[in-house]
């Protein structure tokens, strides 16, 4: 999920290796959603699913690309002044483009209770309990400062979750290594048309939508 151009900086610090991986890429598109923008009333309104989808989402995608075209300019150019002044729109509509796409998949009008199997036996083994580990999430959840996302992820070096916040759109396993699980948006385009300025309403409610067998994929996925 990662954009083309992360996979490039690790790739290798010469400038040629970068250059041919933006070069070949396609363009990044607005995921269609498996579910229609009503599907999870009542907890999450239509019309927000709508905008935050068909205008946020689509906006970092777009900026994205226009980021990567300049960056590919900047690359030819052997730019590097220019190349590091892009870093930051890359990080955060790379990012929010990452993110968002994890998110949707996260969500279902047939989610909520708990998750089953592997999944929810590693959640009593890392937190006590299922209701305490989403006590802890929806804690760290509500304690974004401004905007930002709380995160379950999956630290692969000590083969355990772990529960982390990232602000703004700062990807999870960009800034953390974390390999993300289950992301919930705190931004409040998420929640204000619904639940005003009343953040906890909103995760209170978020978690009648959650998609567990996708989050018990991801994390079947990332344990091999």
């Amino acid at each position: 999920l990662l954009p083309s151009v992360f996979f490039c900086f690790r790739s290798s610090a010469k400038l040629i290796a970068p250059l041919g991986c933006l070069v070949s890429r396609q363009k990044h598109t607005l995921p269609d959603l498996p579910y229609d923008y009503g599907a999870l009333e009542p907890h999450i309104s239509a019309e927000i699913m709508q905008l935050h989808h068909s205008k946020h989402h689509a906006t970092y995608v777009n900026n994205l690309n226009v980021t990567e075209e300049k960056y590919k300019e900047a690359l030819a150019k052997g730019d590097v002044t220019a190349q590091v002044s892009l870093q930051p729109a890359l990080k955060f509509n790379g990012g929010g483009h990452i993110n968002h796409t994890i998110f949707w998949t996260n969500l279902s009008p047939n989610g909520g209770g708990e998750p089953k199997g592997e999944l929810l036996e590693a959640i009593k083994r890392d937190f006590g309990s299922f209701a305490n580990f989403k006590e802890k999430l929806t804690a760290v959840s509500v304690g974004v400062q401004g905007s930002g996302w709380g995160w379950l992820g999956y630290n692969k070096e000590q083969g355990r979750l772990q529960i982390a916040a990232c602000a703004n759109q700062d990807p999870l396993q960009g800034t953390t290594g974390l390999i993300p699980l289950l992301g919930i948006d705190v931004w409040e385009h998420a929640y204000y048309l619904q639940y005003k300025n009343v953040r906890p309403d909103y995760l209170k409610a978020i978690w009648n939508v959650i998609n567990w067998e996708n989050v018990s994929s991801r994390y079947a996925t990332c344990k091999k």
